[in-house]
């Protein structure tokens, strides 16, 4: 299995030769000549939003389960978030709307600097077997990336493993400073497969399954399914394990987490067997 290691001289080159073989390259057929530059960038952004998301569900799964489990009917403060960060309660008869406010300036949160506002509203009933959470972002910013959007999280109490479940429909505009810009819509399934009920957020695992579709502004658009479940340690920025089947219109593959390890590093498994090592960022 051979590893391309990528350059700027091996991008010119590759975009250059791939620009010879326009003529006689049918659209449904892929080269590993017609790698670019771009392509790697969009499979490493699209990793980016996977962090992204993964950190606002923790958010709201850790702000959510505070607030119903504080019996007195006054949201407290989550001990795991910093004090610059405030939670503004609005409360009428059951329903719940929590304001989440990192300020202007931003808020260290876990190693990264969050913006603006996250507001969460549910309808409290401790009895319920299911609840809807929504959540709106308000002039948001996760480290220098201007996040947009809403989303609902369905919360069973337990499923057919006995074991607390988030089912999330994605709806959510991902724009980095350089102007790039990616949308995510689909669904993923989390399933609290650790620390459910130690009060410590801290040693909290999901395990994340289901299928998504990343579309950039260009139009490139990516297909993900999750093959392995994806592993997302709270501790960590990206999932530590799992694999997701990946399909674009002129290449597919398997993204893979690695087998355990917070990093920083994973791999990309083009179809024709060749290996892309991705640093995301």
């Amino acid at each position: 299995m051979k590893h391309l290691k990528f350059t700027a001289a091996l991008y010119l080159g590759l975009i250059i030769f791939g620009l010879s073989l326009t003529s006689c390259t049918k659209d449904n057929e892929f080269t590993e000549e017609l790698i670019t530059a771009d392509s790697q960038l969009e499979l490493e952004r699209a990793a980016e939003i996977d962090a992204v998301e993964s950190a606002l569900s923790d958010l709201v799964i850790q702000v959510y389960e505070n607030d119903n489990a504080n019996a007195s009917g006054r949201s407290a403060q989550p001990p795991a978030l910093p004090d610059c960060v405030t939670i503004t309660l609005v409360a009428q008869q059951n329903f719940r709307e929590l304001t989440i406010d990192f300020g202007s300036e931003g808020c260290l949160v876990r190693g990264h600097l969050l913006k603006g506002q996250l507001v969460i509203d549910y309808t409290r009933d401790p009895e319920a077997q299911e609840v809807t959470i929504n959540y709106n972002l308000i002039d948001f910013y996760f480290d220098n990336k201007n996040v947009l959007g809403s989303r609902s999280i369905l919360k069973e109490r337990s499923n057919a493993n006995g074991n607390p479940q988030f089912t999330h429909t994605l709806d959510l505009t991902v724009i980095w400073p350089s102007g790039l810009e990616a949308s995510r819509e689909g669904l993923k399934i989390k399933e609290w497969v650790e620390g459910a009920g130690s009060g410590i957020f801290s040693d909290n695992v999901f395990e994340v399954t289901g299928n998504w579709t990343s579309t950039f502004r260009n139009g490139n658009a990516h297909s993900y399914e999750v093959m392995e479940p994806l592993r997302r340690e709270v501790i960590c920025t990206y999932f530590v394990s799992g694999t997701v089947d990946v399909s674009r219109t002129n290449f597919g593959g398997v993204f893979d987490f690695g087998d355990g390890d917070c990093d920083n590093q994973a791999t990309f498994t083009y179809n024709n067997g060749n290996v892309l090592d991705i640093t995301l960022n």
